[in-house]
């Protein structure tokens, strides 16, 4: 946590406020525009969602515009904005062609604008009141990038059906793989009373389009088990309010063998009787308490949770078990594919943890409830800096899928570090993984668009936690901004995202905006080169993950994880000689993988065990690339730190301490990487840096 104090949230502090700031225009011009263009709002809907709605334009307006717009049913003049649904406003629907209508999906809107007679008139629309709510947030978001009134008009869905966020929010307070603070929801085995906030995290997560959250932790324990117990229930279905105010729906962990634990019966097969009546009886239960309540997120047979293997059967039995107790109320199960043996012999060669999602889920396909989506992680171990895409995805063709990222950022910097995530994202979205020919995108599998089943979309872990900016480090909200854009239209770039974000947070002056998205879209690749290039990934501290340590991984008891000796490092995972890893994928990306002279530089370590004297596409030694990367990401931070030294003064004084405390952090940590790291590869080869800079 950070030691610059910043201001509690009441008193206004922009960290708080995040992507809701609503400064004033800075642009002139425009101001005035829409001060003359939004004087008046008429307003023929009646919903909690469009209540919400209405509050943020009042709220988005006096901020953006230092206008209170006078609201009515109807507009009595040329000027001014309309905003409704279809079906909800006879004007609205009458102002649209049958094409416009037909073009809007459940949670589509439309934008658009026209001059009659010399004035300005406005209309938001959306099918339904989602719709409607998402259209006010753009609205708000393209006056606030200062767009001009003459380039607001657009119609746009959401590209992925479920745009989820996981917390992993214990109920004594604390968050696994938390740093940002303590969970926002919880606190002494209670639910929070500081509804307020929760208010304020669902209007930023609408605003971004977020529509779904999990709100505990995968690894549900004994109080966590309770939440679907008289104890919880009615405080949860108190969050839901929230939530559902803002079209999101909310959704539990729940604990596989929770007839076990509360349920007083002897067993959790699921093919057992009495449990399938009591999960039938305890979803019954649920949906009394909160009628449009989401459904589960299950973590089974993995990292010591409990789950079907216990009793002989597959993923397939115990989600549809579940599945069949939602299904007459609409619910949805969400069974997460990360399922590995934490206690293999890795000195067995032939064993491999990238194997196992699609070693376990694969001869599955086809057997689930169409109810059930899989969720799985991007990569096939634990979102590493640089993995390859998971091979399961692509392959499943006839399960539903929920594509898992990780926001929060266990291995990638912890919030200490200023680490982008969207470029990561952004290369995983547009992998062709080949599934259905050519063209194959993972963009375009998670949508439905490829093999069109019931559900699809995104999931990621959050960052959120209860320090007064939400993050830990302010800069880290643009991750989950940008993994929200991202769910809603994976088509977005990197720079687009980041200069919205930039805009929205800071300032529309332009050269703080080119400054800090430079900061932005370098730090990954910074990162990556200080701490493990090449795919090789875990160099870390074992259990916290942070820090680095080469032979650290907690799983791995010998040390051998990396198979680094005094030759090579690498894991070789090619079908020929190593685990076999490498052919799980389709032929055209298997034959690259299984290639070292083909395989990707940036995976390289991966796929292959490599001598140190190999030679690079660069003509530099594998060696000396790891010595080079590790001295050029110290390089990199410390140009990160002057170009925000630069913007002193151009950004509010407590932002700006703030972000450079982090950043004198990083630099520091990143020389203890470089130091340890370049130190192990000197002392395991004997051979020199060829540039003779000092080695520790």
């Amino acid at each position: 946590m950070s030691n610059v104090k910043v201001a509690n949230h009441k008193t206004g502090t922009s960290m708080y406020k995040a992507w809701l700031k609503y400064y004033r225009l800075e642009n002139k011009e425009l101001l005035t525009l829409y001060k003359q263009l939004l004087r008046e709002v008429a307003v023929a809907e009646d919903s909690v969602i469009t209540a919400n709605a209405v509050n943020e334009l009042k709220t988005g307006l006096y901020g953006l515009l230092g206008i209170k717009p006078v609201f009515s049913s109807e507009l009595t003049g040329e000027a001014g904005l309309v905003i409704g649904t279809i079906e909800g406003s006879k004007e609205i629907s009458g102002l649209l062609s049958a094409d416009e209508k037909d073009s809007l999906g459940e949670e589509g809107f439309i934008i658009r604008f026209k001059t009659e007679n010399n004035a300005g008139r406005l209309l938001v629309a959306g099918k339904t009141n989602k719709g409607l709510m998402y259209g006010v947030f753009n609205l708000l978001r393209l006056i606030q990038t200062e767009t001009a009134p003459q380039a607001l008009s657009r119609i746009e869905n959401p590209v992925n059906q479920l745009r989820t966020i996981n917390h992993w929010d214990n109920i004594d307070g604390s968050v696994e793989r938390g740093y940002a603070g303590r969970s926002i929801f919880f606190k002494n085995n209670k639910i929070t009373g500081n509804l307020s906030r929760i208010n304020d995290y669902a209007r930023m997560l609408a605003a971004a389009g977020i529509n779904t959250i999990a709100i505990n932790n995968v690894n549900v324990h004994e109080f966590e088990t309770l939440l679907i117990t008289d104890k919880y229930i009615k405080d949860v279905a108190k969050l839901n309010e929230i939530f559902r105010g803002y079209g999101i729906k909310l959704f539990l962990s729940i604990n596989f063998a929770s007839t076990l634990e509360i349920g007083n019966l002897e067993t959790a097969d699921p093919l057992d009787g009495n449990v399938r009546q009591w999960w039938k009886d305890k979803a019954d239960y649920i949906y009394s308490h909160i009628p449009d309540f989401g459904g589960f997120l299950v973590k089974a047979d993995s990292e010591g949770r409990p789950g079907p293997f216990t009793y002989g059967r597959t993923h397939a039995d115990g989600a549809n078990m579940l599945a069949e107790a939602l299904k007459p109320h609409g619910g949805l199960v969400i069974w997460r594919c990360f399922v590995y043996n934490c206690q293999q012999d890795w000195r067995d060669r032939t064993i491999d943890r990238a194997r196992a999602a699609y070693d376990h889920f694969m001869p599955l396909d086809g057997k689930f409830q169409d109810n059930v989506l899989l969720q799985i992680k991007n990569g096939p171990m634990d979102f590493q800096v640089r993995e390859p895409v998971s091979p399961l995805i692509g392959s499943l063709k006839k399960t539903n899928q929920l594509l898992e990222l990780q926001i929060t950022q266990e291995y990638t910097g912890q919030q200490r570090h200023l680490c982008y995530l969207v470029p990561m994202w952004k290369e995983i979205l547009d992998f062709d993984t080949y599934g259905n020919g050519k063209g194959t995108t993972v963009k375009k599998i998670i949508s439905r668009d490829t093999f069109k089943n019931n559900y699809g979309g995104f999931a990621a872990v959050t960052n959120i936690g209860d320090d007064a900016n939400w993050t830990g480090h302010q800069m880290a909200q643009a991750n989950t901004y940008g993994y929200a854009r991202l769910a809603w239209n994976p088509d977005l770039s990197s720079e687009e995202i980041a200069e919205e974000w930039i805009r929205r947070t800071y300032t529309n002056d332009s050269k703080v905006v080119d400054i800090i998205k430079g900061m932005l879209l370098g730090s990954w690749k910074a990162y990556e080169n200080y701490t493990s290039p090449l795919g090789i990934g875990w160099m870390v501290n074992p259990n916290h993950h942070y820090g680095p340590n080469v032979d650290g991984y907690e799983y791995d008891k010998w040390g051998t994880y990396h198979r680094a000796d005094h030759k090579g490092i690498g894991v070789d995972r090619t079908v020929k000689s190593g685990t076999g890893y490498a052919g799980q994928y389709h032929k055209e990306v298997a034959e690259v993988y299984e290639s070292l002279e083909k395989c990707p530089e940036e995976l390289l370590l991966f796929f292959h065990y490599v001598p140190y004297a190999y030679r690079l596409k660069s003509g530099e030694t594998l060696l000396q690339y790891i010595y080079n990367t590790h001295f050029r990401g110290v390089e990199q931070v410390e140009e990160l730190k002057q170009n925000w030294l630069g913007l002193k003064g151009k950004v509010e004084e407590d932002v700006f301490l703030h972000v450079l405390e982090r950043l004198e952090g990083q630099l520091s940590h990143s020389k203890e990487w470089r130091d340890i790291i370049n130190t192990y590869f000197l002392r395991k080869t004997g051979i020199p840096d060829e540039l003779g800079r000092k080695i520790y």
